[in-house]
């Protein structure tokens, strides 16, 4: 799978993704205790969706585009409100003009306390990173590999927050690397919660991953897919994300949150969810 996020920022995987980042740290404010964030594979930041690639492929459209095509109302409003917010503030009217990327998802629900590691190794987003990170003494930008960055991060001295893991899955080796990888963190910091997002071409990957994850956190997993109506053949049409060590609302949460994503996210209301909680 070979991965610019520039051309898929905001579409619905990213909707997915950074709907339940933001609630983990709506969870992790509720104490006063500082915590931190990792982002291992944190790419440019923030992106322009009137720019080439993401208006080439259009796929935010049928992401947070139809999200905020019209008002949603009751629980699933109060829940989404701390992304729906913080997108509202890189564009006017109903539709963003710009997308924020999880360092910038992170950053607008750090207190003065917390802190944000944010990662990236290709130069070009690094660099990008760097500068929308710049005046903000609360987060640092790294030009580092990923899979380097956990080994060196954990655990934070905070001993609180979150990691995650988004990787671009340009490899056929990337699904046995991140369980591997994740093992490893896991043993540094086994109290700390992650979030592993990984995209759904087949059923081996998966389950693979997941079954390793399971064999590992001797605790609380969480696992999310959803599913969508795809506009073009060779788009990505369903994905994941497993939680280890969730906030212990998070699964009640999504519960509500997931129908509302698979009906607006998908065309003519088709989409699909899977909740899995397991000890």
């Amino acid at each position: 799978m070979n991965y610019r996020h520039a051309f898929h920022a905001g579409n619905f995987a990213d909707v997915l993704k950074h709907v339940i980042l933001c609630r983990v740290l709506v969870h992790l404010r509720a104490k006063p205790a500082a915590f931190r964030v990792i982002d291992t594979h944190a790419g440019a930041g923030l992106y322009d969706l009137a720019a080439d690639e993401a208006a080439r492929a259009g796929e935010w459209r049928n992401g947070i585009g139809r999200l905020r095509a019209a008002p949603i109302t009751g629980a699933a409003a109060e829940l989404l409100a701390p992304y729906l917010d913080t997108v509202a503030r890189f564009g006017s009217g109903s539709q963003p003009s710009r997308y924020p990327g999880s360092p910038l998802l992170a950053q607008a629900l750090l207190r003065a306390q917390d802190r944000l590691v944010a990662c990236e190794v290709e130069p070009g987003a690094a660099v990008a990173l760097a500068r929308v990170l710049a005046r903000d003494r609360r987060c640092k930008a790294l030009r580092l590999d990923g899979w380097t960055a956990l080994r060196a991060q954990l655990p934070p001295k905070e001993r609180r927050g979150v990691v995650l893991i988004d990787p671009p899955f340009e490899q056929p080796d990337e699904f046995v690397r991140l369980r591997n990888e994740v093992a490893a963190a896991h043993r540094k910091w086994p109290t700390g919660i992650m979030m592993l997002w990984y995209p759904v071409k087949d059923r081996i990957g998966p389950d693979r991953l997941a079954e390793g994850v399971r064999q590992t956190a001797a605790m609380k997993l969480l696992r999310v897919e959803l599913m969508v109506e795809a506009a073009a053949a060779q788009q990505l049409r369903r994905c994941g994300v497993i939680v280890i060590n969730p906030p212990w609302l998070l699964e009640e949460e999504l519960g509500v949150l997931l129908p509302v994503l698979a009906e607006r996210l998908s065309p003519e209301g088709s989409g699909a969810f899977w909740l899995a909680g397991e000890k």
